[in-house]
């Protein structure tokens, strides 16, 4: 017996009805530990509140930051509560790309796991460059010798990824 069976079509997609021990192989295992979570705590934290502020303080000062501070608030919050609400309806793994297959198709779902990918990508380099250049501008401060951006780039890159 196969693992799935033919299933219905959708546009130009094509579902498969899964057998019953499709899912029982599939599960989730526990990988993040304590100090993967911390690391990339700390990593975002660097990267949002201390590096990426810096450059909305300086177009918008610190009225223009307050309110986007409070509309991204009141964004947040309202993703928290669709979350909260899709998570006991849609019991099933796969965080925004399941939630957006499920209401939007299997387009809308692909196009949400794109981006989410996109993010992953785009938020490891913005860290990456955030603590670049904090790393350059202590070492040439202290040390005196200047060394490339790129150089930091790739140090603390090859740590992440240790």
């Amino acid at each position: 017996m196969s693992e799935q069976t033919s299933g219905k079509n959708v546009g130009s997609v094509e579902y498969h009805v899964a057998d019953e021990g499709y899912f029982e192989k599939r599960g989730l295992k526990r990988y993040a530990g304590v100090w993967s979570l911390w690391a990339l705590g700390v990593g975002a934290v660097i990267s949002g509140d201390f590096f990426g502020w810096n450059f909305g303080l300086a177009q918008a000062g610190f009225g223009g930051l307050l309110i986007a501070t409070g509309i991204i608030a009141l964004m947040y919050v309202g993703m928290c509560y669709s979350i909260a609400e899709m998570s006991p309806a849609l019991p099933h793994t796969g965080g925004a790309y399941s939630f957006a297959r499920t209401s939007m198709g299997p387009w809308g779902g692909f196009i949400t796991g794109l981006a989410e990918n996109m993010e992953y990508v785009l938020t490891t380099a913005v860290i990456v460059v955030g603590i670049g250049g904090y790393m350059g501008a202590v070492v040439n401060d202290l040390a005196g010798v200047n060394v490339a951006a790129p150089i930091w780039w790739a140090i603390a890159y090859g740590i992440f990824l240790g």
